[in-house]
């Protein structure tokens, strides 16, 4: 028995050198615990969706927090927390200013090529040789080489990718359709009958407040991914913020284009008639989700999860509320192609003299299994049915590109077939959003939201018919900033939007475009537009 209890206690030693043999470096638990310092902002999102309901959890106290600090022995601090994007960049771009880099932080590519210019930062690539698990390259790169090209400078990769779809960057049109049927209207095909639709709900005074209510959001931030104008500008063949080929096969910047003052004329035409908010201009999203749920706003332009938030506030406040996303339109006679752009918005860096730089890899590596690897929990870590937003709460948070349309066409299977034991993955933990909407229970009602995203009329199947149809007009500069860029292109968009939301307001005529364009290439644009198409050149 002694002999037999030995060679078992062998053959279990043996098991345990040849299973940590061969565990991926990137998945390997620290022996010693290992403190990371991360910055970073939050959105209404995370406080609508999960602190209203964890009113006790914290942004470093929480379950992501915990598998970091259980599976690695990570421990999550943050040296600073903002409330909003604009707030994160303004302070991050000080830090940057000063020198007071964190250790690990996500930012823009202006961001990464600044701090690369100051050699505040390390080269990854042999991190991500090294520590990147399979699982995790397949991912990061199954949207294409893009995200990493754009974090590649002098033949080094500076940024791990956050990376997203870029599908999911193009806009929708979100109508109340509660709105449509009370008047009688049919979904609007073109931008006039969008307009005339606006119009409509305008004077029907639904609220009753005897009044005219401004109908279109819009936000101060006219091109994020709530209460956006990037729908309305592709409408009149703009494609404001990205680079785009002429009838030369040069690059142009798609905010320079005629259709840019066509469709500016349009929207200082709708401010005047007071369908647009007249203080739209100092209004963040924030301000405008207020209003959407008040019932002042019954259509505009934005993101295909915008049913999540801020329109699932909308009808619980009002059980009669309906929004449905539709396909961006034209002006009668134009060529409609929604904007996209590389769907990775940011990258982590690491700081030149951080001790653990591989730490960020492993983090990368566990948020990706535990979402959509082979057993992965995603019903818990990601798309919960209990709250929203979760996933948030990751300082890392790179996203498996084809997940949301993957489980949309998993879904229209379903449908089909009634299968349900095809449905897997994050597939599986949107079917049973689904259900318990479609049970008719009240808690069931708060998903009203997965259902206008996942549903047989819901958003990702308008996103699939951009693709299908080659409705997308893409981002033809996907490169890392150019020098210019990187000194110039921050104050040109600066002037951009404030000559844009000027116009309109009235408070420039129309013709002011013609000088922001001029003013725009004397002012680095020119110079820019070279660096691009050396580059474009370079890789055509």
């Amino acid at each position: 028995m002694k002999k037999l209890t030995a060679i078992l206690a062998l053959v279990l030693a043996l098991c345990m050198f040849t299973a940590c043999s061969f565990a991926e470096p990137g998945t390997e638990k620290y022996a010693e615990p290992v403190e990371v310092h991360f910055v970073r902002d939050t959105d209404d999102t995370l406080d609508a969706n999960f602190f209203s309901q964890f009113p006790d959890k914290t942004m470093e106290d929480n379950l992501w927090c915990d598998l970091y600090r259980d599976q690695l022995n990570i421990i999550v601090k943050y040296d600073w927390i903002v409330k909003s994007g604009d707030e994160y960049d303004t302070k991050l771009n000080t830090a940057i200013a000063v020198g007071d880099i964190p250790e690990f932080v996500n930012v823009n590519t202006l961001q990464l090529s600044q701090l690369v210019e100051a050699d505040a930062i390390m080269p990854l690539e042999d991190i991500y040789k090294e520590y990147a698990t399979d699982f995790t390259r397949q991912i990061l790169e199954s949207d294409g080489l893009s995200p990493f090209q754009a974090a590649t400078i002098n033949g080094h990769l500076y940024g791990l990718p956050n990376v997203d779809s870029s599908l999911m960057i193009a806009d929708l049109l979100w109508i109340r359709t509660d709105w449509l049927e009370k008047l009688g209207l049919p979904v609007p095909t073109t931008m006039e009958e969008v307009i005339a639709t606006a119009k409509a709900f305008s004077e029907a005074d639904f609220d009753g407040n005897g009044e005219k209510d401004t109908i279109i959001g819009i936000a101060k931030d006219l091109w994020s991914q709530m209460f956006s104008l990037r729908g309305f500008f592709n409408g009149f063949e703009s494609y404001p913020g990205i680079w785009v080929e002429n009838e030369n096969g040069e690059l142009v910047y798609g905010s320079t284009l005629p259709g840019t003052k066509e469709a500016l004329k349009t929207l200082n035409e709708l401010y005047n008639e007071g369908l647009i908010d007249k203080e739209f201009g100092v209004k963040d999203g924030g301000k405008v989700a207020e209003a959407t749920t008040n019932g002042k706003c019954g259509l505009f332009y934005g993101a295909q999860w915008n049913s999540i938030y801020p329109l699932q506030s909308c009808v619980n406040l009002d059980k009669n509320a309906q929004w449905q996303a539709f396909s961006i339109v034209g002006a009668e006679g134009k060529v409609v192609k929604a904007q996209t752009n590389v769907g990775t918005l940011s990258w982590t860096v690491v700081r030149k003299d951080v001790k653990h730089p591989e730490a960020v890899m492993k983090m990368f590596n566990l948020f990706i299994d535990k979402n959509w690897g082979p057993e992965n929990e995603n019903g818990i870590y990601y798309a919960p049915l209990d709250s929203e937003s979760i996933w948030k709460l990751s300082p890392v948070v790179p996203t498996n590109p084809h997940k949301n349309d993957g489980a949309f066409l998993d879904l229209e299977q379903y449908r089909k077939d009634g299968d349900e034991s095809k449905v897997q993955g994050e597939a599986l933990s949107i079917l049973k959003k689904l259900q318990a909407f479609e049970s008719g229970s009240e808690d069931g009602f708060a998903l009203w939201g997965w259902e206008r995203i996942y549903g047989a009329q819901g958003a990702y199947g308008v996103l699939i018919d951009y693709f299908n149809k080659k409705m997308t007009q893409d981002n033809m500069f996907v490169g890392a900033p150019t020098e210019t860029m990187v000194s110039k292109m921050s104050t040109l968009e600066d002037l951009q939007d404030e000559v844009f939301i000027k116009i309109i307001m009235g408070e420039e005529p129309v013709d002011a475009f013609d000088k922001f364009v001029e003013d725009f290439n004397v002012l680095g644009g020119a110079d820019i537009t070279k660096e691009v198409n050396e580059w474009y050149a370079s890789v055509k």
